[in-house]
């Protein structure tokens, strides 16, 4: 017996899995292995050996079960190691399959690309409040009192005195008043009217531009749109300016670009009307304008008691343009309402 149990002892020791394990179980404690059929034997050994006999045999299973049960412990720790060790996620690795990443939306592309432009041109990027006093919205830009603007058909009012701003140009009154001439701006960011339809929404995003300096005229003011059309529709494009009003500007004019997709010929190669210019061969892009006197007027300079910028000494351009129209002609968008519904067919698009 004591031959068997060292045997056992030796096997249980060197099993080096569960199911070793269970193999020496059953080879030693099964009901049919050696040790058991020894205990069912005891019976037919002469009385006087029946006790020690059996003794010695209950002895020798009960320690081979607790090395069996100990060995089976060390092993299943050792094996749910290994398995962890295996089965361990690096979550700094791509999923499989890969998730895309996203892209930014095609508002933002185009934003950053206009102001990509414009830095190189020297100018610095600002921004402001949404939310505008009536003062910088309106009066200290030269709008009138009875201005169509000022209707709160036209303008989402807050209160009496405060608005949703209606465009960016309420920054080019803090711009002057924060920084003395000369002053080299572009403000973009969001805008909000009471329009919705197909080429109006309620918000939509424009960016601003103001140059204040010496000597500047409406032809500086051509040579930067020219350089803007040319980065944004390619190098072939020619820009015209057709006289309009705006309150903060004068002279007025109204900025057309060649159009790109007939080489402003108004028609296409086989002879048919050019849809995205109608034939007419330019594109409507932006408003500018010469800086109104008044505008300068309206930024104080408290120390003299007297106006920050001198009109007298000082001349400037202005102008404002619409990133969705500007998208919109770029990528050849059809309805403006497309930018907000959030759907992923579209969105995919661009990036």
């Amino acid at each position: 017996m004591r031959e068997l149990t060292e045997k056992a002892r030796a096997e249980i020791a060197a099993a080096g899995s569960s199911a070793q394990l269970e193999q020496v179980r059953v080879r030693y404690l099964g009901r049919r292995a050696e040790l058991p059929l020894l205990l069912r034997g005891v019976a037919q050994l002469p009385p006087e050996q029946r006790a020690e006999v059996g003794r010695q045999a209950n002895l020798a299973r009960r320690d081979l079960e607790a090395l069996i049960a100990e060995r089976m412990e060390t092993l299943a720790v050792g094996e749910m190691q290994g398995r962890l060790a295996a089965d361990a996620i690096d979550v700094t690795l791509p999923g499989s399959p890969t998730v895309p990443v996203g892209r930014l939306h095609v508002l933002t592309q185009t934003t950053r690309e206009l102001e990509d432009i414009f830095l190189g041109l020297g100018f610095t990027v600002l921004e402001g409040p949404e939310v505008e006093t009536v003062h910088y919205n309106f009066d200290a830009l030269n709008h009138g009192k009875t201005h169509p603007a000022r209707a709160r058909t036209d303008t989402f009012y807050l209160s009496n005195e405060v608005v949703l701003r209606t465009h960016t140009s309420p920054m080019q009154i803090r711009a002057m008043e924060a920084h003395p001439p000369p002053l080299y701006v572009v403000i973009p960011g969001r805008v909000f009217r009471p329009d919705s339809d197909a080429t109006h929404t309620p918000q939509f995003h424009q960016i601003e531009g103001l140059a204040v300096d010496e000597d500047i005229t409406l032809a500086d003011l051509k040579g930067t749109l020219l350089a803007f059309a040319r980065a944004v529709f390619g190098d072939e494009r020619q820009v015209r300016l057709r006289p309009h009003f705006f309150p903060f500007t004068e002279p007025s004019v109204e900025v057309d670009v060649s159009c790109f997709q007939c080489s402003g010929s108004g028609s296409m190669r086989d002879g048919s009307r050019c849809a995205l210019c109608k034939g007419e061969g330019w594109l409507e892009v932006l408003g500018a304008g010469e800086v109104d006197p008044n505008v300068y007027s309206a930024v104080p300079d408290t120390e003299r008691n007297a106006p920050g910028y001198d009109p007298e000494k000082v001349q400037g351009y202005a102008w404002g343009m619409g990133i969705e129209r500007i998208a919109m002609l770029k990528h050849g968008i059809p309805d403006l309402r497309l930018y907000f519904e959030n759907d992923l067919r579209f969105l995919g698009q661009f990036g």
